[in-house]
């Protein structure tokens, strides 16, 4: 057998796909993501440009992950500028990044009008920003940015680009279809001859989705040499989007032509999480997930009844192109529940518990799933809640405590300086054993409230839960009309720095978020081991 080649995965989730419309990253949202794509088998994680805005200024502030290099991304040193004294490139230097991925036009007519300096200038600018980062003990890349539209107009400009930043030590150098307008054969021509200026195993692609190609460009680009691929987790990215990580890296790991012929960092184990991996992307950033995505969708792996439905039945292959199962997705049209049941399993897995197959709380189990999820609930983004209701359905959870009624209420008003505020105020009455506990708090809103009165007083258990707090919420709205049912996403952390999610449903928001509320507790109390005194 040949040894196959090496090809290697950059996300940049966090820089360009923030710049997708209606996508707006918090610190935390970013902590989330890299530590998902950092358990994937990313190589190179991009955190965004350091020292650009105070968000990204915190996330550098210490590295975010483990096994993945982390990339701080920015602009080579302005014209009229010497490295020494450009802040832009003193701020990647500084960065706690493994790596600096600097971008610079390599198209002729972007240097001289947009940039309005001169080709040589741009030129120094790319040797002079890669030797020092190089010197500085840095891995360094170049974007070349509107490399193909560059090629394309002056082929002798764009790879001087190139070869400038590969002979001034860059230890990559990726060809951007920053516009997105190039085809899956001009991709493949236009490497195959960088290629020969700069070697494969230096090149990488970096490919927008303009005309639905930017998948299809990328493996073109690994056929014809390159050996780095820049996406984005579900193709976020401006306008059309990026690269879609989630298509390409199934494809390079099962397709025939590239299965064969490459390696990536992502194994089989991390490959069968991938649409629960998807998924919680888009719980995170409060979106519906698009049910016709390759590979992850919802219907992905359904066939409605007819003789499509009759062929599956009698043998899968003959309208799946792969396993479900081997991205963790579910074939939606068999006459059992075992696909539900492998599917469930795999999620018990996730969570860390360990149930036989053969146990026959599974089937209630999965009933129980698939009762929530008709009543709107979704656990790809809220763990913490899918192992309380397995641990309950399990006859593991104790009743650490019962809410006998809680109320909250919003009052605006003028304070004593004459301003106009709104108050929130919550009372929550628990009994834990005997003990009746009635609780009240103010908040800066009714949920703050709620949070902070529930929290206030659980009797023999409130030492379990003094270090627990409310990271992020989120709300979305599950049906539309006037019986809409609102499904609320609540993240919560605690001393230990470890964080869960958990959710909760109801046509009332108020009560949705006090179910994620409580689901958030009782998760902490269940982990401390409360219920063992």
């Amino acid at each position: 057998m040949t040894t196959r080649e090496r090809v290697y995965l950059y996300d940049t989730t966090l820089r360009d796909g923030a710049q997708t419309t209606g996508v707006d990253f918090s610190l935390e949202d970013k902590r989330l993501i890299a530590g998902l794509l950092d358990k994937l088998g990313i190589d190179y994680v991009e955190g965004g440009y350091p020292g650009a805005n105070p968000l990204d200024t915190e996330f550098f502030a210490a590295r975010r992950t483990e096994r993945a290099k982390f990339a701080a991304f920015g602009m080579t040193k302005r014209a009229g500028r010497s490295v020494a004294n450009d802040p832009g490139v003193a701020a990647l230097l500084e960065a706690k990044a493994d790596t600096i991925c600097f971008v610079a036009k390599s198209w002729d007519y972007q240097v001289t009008v947009a940039l309005e300096t001169s080709l040589e200038e741009n030129l120094a600018g790319i040797r002079e920003s890669v030797a020092a980062a190089k010197a500085a003990g840095r891995e360094v890349m170049l974007d070349c940015e509107h490399f193909f539209d560059g090629y394309k107009a002056n082929r002798d400009y764009a790879l001087a680009c190139a070869k400038a930043a590969y002979e001034a030590g860059a230890r990559w150098v990726v060809l951007c279809d920053t516009n997105g307008g190039t085809l899956p054969e001009e991709v493949a021509a236009i490497v195959a001859d960088v290629a020969r200026h700069v070697p494969g195993d230096h090149l990488g692609i970096h490919a927008h989705d303009d005309t639905g190609c930017a998948v299809a460009n990328s493996l073109a680009a690994v056929k014809a040499g390159a050996r780095q691929v820049q996406g984005t987790l579900n193709g976020l990215g401006e306008r059309c989007g990026n690269a879609n990580l989630v298509s390409l890296i199934p494809t390079l790991k099962l397709k025939d032509g590239f299965a064969d012929r490459f390696e990536i960092g992502v194994d089989e184990e991390a490959l069968a999480g991938i649409t629960q991996l998807s998924r919680a992307l888009d719980e995170i950033l409060n979106r519906a997930p698009n049910r016709h995505a390759p590979y992850v969708g919802a219907s992905a792996f359904a066939t409605k009844a007819g003789i499509h439905a009759s062929a599956v039945l009698k043998d899968p292959r003959t309208y799946e192109h792969v396993a479900p199962e081997s991205v963790g997705n579910v074939r939606q049209v068999l006459v059992s529940d075992q696909a539900g049941r492998s599917n469930l399993l795999a999620g018990l897995e996730r969570v860390g518990l360990h149930v036989d197959r053969a146990d026959p709380r599974i089937s209630r189990l999965l009933e129980a799933v698939k009762e929530k999820e008709a009543q709107g609930y979704a656990y790809e983004g809220a763990d913490a809640s899918f192992f309380l209701l397995a641990k309950r359905v399990l006859g593991e959870v104790p009743e650490f405590f019962m809410v006998e009624r809680f109320s909250v209420n919003v009052e605006r008003r003028y304070n004593a300086i004459g301003e106009l505020v709104t108050v929130a105020e919550a009372i929550v009455k628990v009994k834990v054993g005997d003990e009746i506990l009635i609780s009240a708090a103010e908040g800066n809103g009714p949920v703050n409230a709620l949070d902070l009165a529930l929290r206030k007083d659980l009797g023999k258990y409130q030492r379990f839960i003094e270090g627990l707090e409310l990271v992020d919420y989120k709300v979305r709205i599950f049906q539309g009309g006037s019986d809409a049912v609102t499904r609320v996403l609540i993240e919560s952390g605690d001393e230990t720095g470890e964080r869960w999610c958990t959710v909760g449903v109801s046509a009332n928001i108020i009560d949705a978020s006090f179910q994620a509320l409580t689901d958030s507790v009782v998760y902490k109390l269940v982990r401390s081991g409360a219920g063992r005194e």
